[in-house]
């Protein structure tokens, strides 16, 4: 499927979501919807996100991240790269309170880091005042190289990819990133 169709795709599936809103709920005032067409505050997100959180979060053990993940992409401009001036502030949003919240947040983005599903540079803020969002299907995908991700996730990912017309990131990583020579590590994204 190329661009075209895809968007051609979107707009039907949007269509369809809209004729079954009227069908379905009449008389429902729209005032109290939120779209973002008619509202600001949005970021645009992959669709993958919640598998993806939930991949995050087995693979981190007692100490789930995918919600800082989720926090990190609804605060981005649009664009992969967040500059964070106020650490206390991602760590609220993230679900962190306490006198150690920050610090709880910190460890939730090094485990992002280690997991390659984000970059991050430190600043004079900061280890992460500075923070470049990830492709999350590659950094998936990376994951299931390294047996980090359950079969079960991995195929509703995979699942999921193929509805929402991105599986071709899945042959991209593979080109960006072909599989090492045994013995040899696969380098981290």
């Amino acid at each position: 499927m190329n661009v075209k169709q895809a968007s051609q795709k979107r707009m039907n599936m949007t269509e369809r979501a809209e004729a079954m809103l009227k069908l379905h709920f009449p008389d429902f005032d729209h005032r109290c919807l939120w779209s973002r067409h008619d509202h600001q505050g949005f970021s645009t997100i992959p669709r993958t996100l919640p598998i993806v959180m939930q991949a995050i979060d087995a693979a981190s053990k007692s100490h789930p991240a995918g919600h800082v993940l989720f926090c990190l992409w609804a605060r981005s401009p649009d664009h992969p790269f967040l500059r964070i001036d106020n650490p206390a502030v991602f760590a609220a949003e993230a679900g962190f309170s306490g006198l150690r919240m920050v610090d709880t947040w910190r460890r939730r983005m090094k485990q992002l880091v280690a997991l390659g599903f984000i970059k991050s540079k430190s600043g004079e803020l900061g280890d992460f005042q500075y923070v470049l969002l990830l492709n999350p299907n590659m950094g998936l995908e990376h994951l299931h190289t390294q047996g980090g991700v359950q079969p079960s996730l991995y195929n509703r990912f995979i699942e999921r990819l193929a509805e929402v017309g991105a599986s071709s990131e899945i042959d991209q990583y593979h080109m960006l990133f072909p599989e090492p020579q045994a013995g040899v590590t696969a380098p981290p994204l």
